[in-house]
């Protein structure tokens, strides 16, 4: 089902600038004047479907709402949450973040953007990357894909020089690969096979400049129509599944199970709401490497 979302959760109200304009408008047909002083450049405006290619526009799930729709999030204390830690990810939309509200409400990880393409870093990410840290939260950094853009060994080698890196301080998740809808196109204009030796591209290369196995975030509609639902990466890579529902639905290929599940882009915490699949131990095994 595709439904276009009306009410996106990070479309920024009508400034102030915008206001004065509309009454300049109307007192101009009666023939009076309004001087509308000028301010500094408005927030970027969230658009009502993914078709920007403005990476201050995307976020984890900036596409999944108007392409696969919402439905009801599972109810507090439901099976589809048993076994689970509470989490949340975010990036410069959720502005300065109250990491100690956040800790206290009961989250206890977060993902965060940090970069996109080669050429665009999230200005929030160090702010949130420390703040989190000092918060007490198992935190991870994530890349919006572009590949349509650039190369995956590209895009890996400058995410990986600018916050996607990993240490084994036992805080750190592995980092994340967000690929999803594009702007233009739902597969960025790339082949399912052209899209395979992207993605595989990408994995290799941040596991060989981290040590590490990266998380891999989608759908299974973007996932199936895009690669062809490759069953080729359950084996290694953390699985994050995109799905606002009461439950996670059927996984991509390859993967037996999810690690990450998305189920809501607001709620309690600041950003989407996500959980992590089993115990506060086995999140700690996964920042671990364990």
């Amino acid at each position: 089902m595709r439904v276009t979302r009306t009410t996106p959760r990070r479309r920024s109200p009508l400034g102030r600038r915008t206001l004065l304009a509309a009454a300049g408008a109307v007192l101009g047909l009666l023939g009076l004047t309004v001087t509308v002083p000028s301010t500094a450049t408005a927030a970027p405006q969230a658009p009502a479907s993914a078709t920007s290619d403005n990476p201050e526009l995307h976020w984890m799930g900036s596409t999944v709402a108007a392409h696969e729709g919402e439905g009801a999030p599972p109810a507090p204390g439901s099976a589809s949450l048993a076994e689970t830690v509470p989490g949340m990810d975010v990036s410069h939309y959720q502005g300065a973040i109250d990491w100690a509200g956040a800790y206290g409400a009961g989250a206890r990880f977060v993902y965060m953007k940090a970069t996109e393409g080669t050429t665009y870093q999230d200005p929030n990410f160090s702010a949130n990357y420390t703040g989190s840290y000092n918060a007490g939260f198992i935190r991870g950094a994530y890349h919006f894909a572009n590949p349509n853009s650039s190369s995956g060994t590209a895009q890996a080698d400058f995410f990986a020089a600018h916050g996607g890196g990993w240490s084994a301080d036992g805080k750190t998740l592995p980092p994340m690969l967000d690929i999803e809808y594009g702007s233009s196109s739902t597969c960025w204009g790339l082949s399912q096979a052209a899209m395979r030796t992207w993605v595989t591209d990408f994995v290799n290369e941040m596991h060989a400049k981290t040590g590490r196995w990266v998380t891999i975030y989608t759908t299974t509609d973007w996932w199936t129509q895009c690669t062809g639902n490759s069953g080729d990466y359950g084996a290694n890579n953390p699985l994050f599944i995109a799905r606002y529902a009461s439950a996670p639905g059927t996984l991509p290929a390859g993967w037996g199970f999810y690690t990450f599940w998305q189920f809501a882009d607001s709620g309690t915490f600041p950003g989407d709401q996500d959980v992590f699949n089993g115990p506060m131990s086995g999140l700690q095994n996964l920042a671990n490497n364990t």
